[in-house]
């Protein structure tokens, strides 16, 4: 009888781990899609225009935008939930500019 309950409390202990490991990696993602939001938000203030698809776009745009900054200039600065603030930021501005750029060139085109 002890050996049965050993086993159902090394089951429990296992699964008690597995939903903090769970919820502790759903918390961090949920962060960084926040912080990546805030990164895109404020790189469309500075890029004239505005970035398409609201608040997915600027989450998209942060998330992009981070890796392009990471490509470019590497990782340095601040860092919330593996989001280096300062080359996400350079990032989203470069890829808000792209998008504001191709934007109106494709606009042009339709309406000419």
């Amino acid at each position: 009888m002890g050996g049965v309950l050993l086993v159902l409390f090394l089951i429990a202990l296992v699964v008690f781990a597995l939903l903090i490991g769970l919820i502790g990696g759903l918390l961090q993602l949920i962060v960084m899609l926040i912080i990546a939001g805030v990164v895109g938000w404020l790189a469309d203030l500075v890029v004239p225009g505005q970035l398409p698809f609201g608040w997915l776009g600027a989450i998209a745009a942060g998330l992009i935008g981070g890796w392009i900054g990471h490509l470019l200039i590497g990782s340095f600065g601040p860092t919330i939930a593996g989001i280096n603030l300062i080359p996400a930021f350079i990032g989203a501005v470069i890829l808000a500019a792209l998008v504001e750029i191709i934007g109106k060139a494709l606009g042009s085109r339709t309406t000419a």
